[in-house]
């Protein structure tokens, strides 16, 4: 190997964060050409996760480490929602971390790389496509070992659950998680509502947040939502609740 790819060498492995995965186009940005890498490939110095990307061979990689590398290498504007962030960030104690779904969220059009749809990763990926929210806004830096990756706030978080309820996300459990979110913040809970595009995830939050009796309810501006017209069916043969116009399971009815 000469000096010159010695030297990109050390300095790939010298800013390595461990649990990471390198993108074949970012190390092309970096001078690393696809010659180059397959060659540390052949002596040992990286591995393939799949087509386009590789890790380092003592390493284990997680779900993580391949959303860092799709968020810091590739720019893609996806994270984590939904119950996943929840759970991150201990709002959801229940939850067992292991064995659940992940739950990716993107605007509409996102492609995944095919290295990271077909990798087994231990858990069943979940990605979301959708312009509901506004992409952007209420996402928080999670800090896992040496890197950290966008991830949904709380407020934005519990809203992508109502979103894929009741077909992925049970109603029940939304409003279990619901009991749980006393910190919730207006000030970011009010935009977020006001440019959510979903009726039914507007309503149902809003049951739910009245129906959980929390502070930071009472300091949303309710008259600023666009709540649409006419009843909305989110349970078929469930129990309709007037003041939200919408059809609710019985069970959560009774909590």
């Amino acid at each position: 190997m000469s000096i010159n790819n010695e030297e990109k060498l050390k300095k790939l492995l010298d800013s390595h964060l461990p649990g990471t995965v390198y993108m074949a186009a970012w190390l092309e940005g970096r001078g690393i050409s696809r010659a180059l890498q397959q060659r540390y490939r052949t002596s040992g110095w990286l591995e393939t996760v799949g087509t386009g990307a590789f890790k380092r061979p003592s390493e284990q990689v997680t779900w993580q480490g391949g959303l860092y590398a799709l968020q810091a290498q590739s720019g893609l504007a996806v994270h984590a929602g939904a119950l996943t962030a929840l759970a991150l960030q201990g709002y959801a104690h229940y939850l067992r971390l292991g064995a659940e779904t992940v739950f990716l969220f993107s605007p509409p059009k996102t492609s995944l790389p095919a290295w990271f749809r077909n990798r087994d990763w231990g858990q069943k990926i979940h990605h979301c496509k959708t312009s509901v929210l506004p992409p952007g806004l209420a996402l928080a830096d999670y800090q896992t070992g040496a890197f950290s990756i966008k991830i949904s706030a709380p407020e934005r978080a519990f809203l992508e659950c109502l979103h894929l309820a009741p077909e992925t996300v049970d109603l029940v459990e939304c409003y279990q998680v619901m009991e749980g979110l006393t910190t919730l913040r207006p000030k970011l809970l009010q935009p977020l509502l006001e440019q959510c595009g979903s009726v039914k995830v507007k309503r149902l939050f809003l049951y739910m947040a009245e129906k959980a009796g929390h502070d930071w309810f009472k300091r949303l501006d309710a008259a600023k939502f666009d709540l649409g017209a006419g009843a909305r069916t989110v349970t078929k043969g469930g129990v309709y609740v007037s003041r939200y116009g919408l059809t609710v399971p019985e069970e959560l009815v009774k909590l």
